[in-house]
């Protein structure tokens, strides 16, 4: 009897493709705090006009996690789990600015720097 040949051994790369295309992408937390969160914008949300095309027709949205659900019993179970109090603590805190993402890619300018030599440096050199 010949070897045995193991399974599933070319879809590494198909998985991770499908992963990450651009067409189920959700709403990134920073777009969601300037946007969506916003009262006006929120109720805007809250009560869209019935799309075909979304589930439950669009009339059963949660603005946190940016996600339609197909029923009210659904929603509200969302709003118990865990992944949707998780959301809301994330979107507790404060998205990043441009200028701590430059500071972080160290593109920015440190904060403190000296820009005069001390007095103690200076008697030491002239000595």
């Amino acid at each position: 009897m010949g070897r045995l040949r193991r399974s599933r051994v070319h879809n590494a790369r198909r998985d991770v493709h499908r992963a990450t295309r651009t067409r189920a992408r959700a709403k990134d937390i920073d777009q969601i705090q300037l946007i969506d969160l916003d009262p006006k914008n929120r109720a805007a949300l809250e009560a869209q006009p019935i799309d075909f095309e979304k589930p439950g027709l669009a009339q059963h949205y949660c603005v946190e996690c940016a996600k339609y659900y197909e029923s009210d019993s659904a929603l509200r179970s969302h709003w118990r789990s865990k992944v949707h109090k998780r959301r809301c603590k994330q979107l507790k805190e404060p998205a990043y600015t441009i200028e701590e993402a430059e500071r972080a890619a160290g593109l920015g300018r440190e904060e403190k720097r000296p820009t005069t030599i001390s007095s103690s440096t200076e008697e030491d050199v002239t000595m």
